[in-house]
């Protein structure tokens, strides 16, 4: 596999987190700070999960694969379901506990179990792991820097209806996650 291929599968593998970025822009209009932070997280997460992939090869994710679009479901939808009970409260900013790493995780996590997969894939490929990783990584921390940066000014742009959007936002990434799995495997 070529570096193109590896920077199209890295992007392709960041939609997901570029979207909870910008929702955490939206809700959280997070110092740069706390922006490279979100990023740091899901270039990390998007960067190890393929590596677990390749490491453990297809028994690993053979025993998860039953249930990894109902964790990825569950936890998107719980944080996104809350946003929208807050955002029909009609408060003034995203109330939604302040931004934490424990919320990060979950998020983190959550967007990045697809990688699994691709790392499986990479094994049977034979393609140079350390590179596919850096550039998974890279990719989805320089996106969802920019996703965060966008998220804030389209928070500020809907000031109340940003915490609502944001939640029907999780919950759609949750549904499609549980979709493509379910349905489209």
């Amino acid at each position: 596999m070529g570096i193109f291929e590896l920077i199209l599968i890295g992007i392709g593998l960041s939609m997901d987190a570029c979207a909870v970025s910008m929702t955490n822009g939206m809700c959280y209009k997070p110092k740069w700070c706390t922006t490279f932070l979100i990023a740091f997280a899901f270039g990390l997460f998007q960067g190890l999960m393929p590596l677990i992939g390749y490491l453990t090869g297809s028994l690993f994710y053979a025993q998860i694969a039953a249930f990894d679009h109902w964790i990825a479901l569950i936890l998107l939808c719980f944080i996104g379901g809350k946003m929208i009970v807050d955002g029909f409260k009609g408060e003034e900013a995203c109330s939604v506990k302040p931004f934490g790493m424990w919320m990060l995780f979950m998020q983190a996590i959550a967007t990045s179990i697809d990688a699994l997969a691709v790392g499986i894939s990479f094994a049977a490929s034979g393609a140079d792991i350390l590179l596919a990783i850096s550039l998974i990584a890279v990719s989805t921390f320089l996106l969802s820097t920019i996703a965060v940066r966008v998220g804030e000014w389209i928070g500020d742009k809907l000031n109340t209806k940003a915490q609502l959007l944001g939640g029907v936002i999780l919950v759609f990434i949750g549904i499609k996650i549980f979709v493509e799995h379910m349905w489209l495997s």
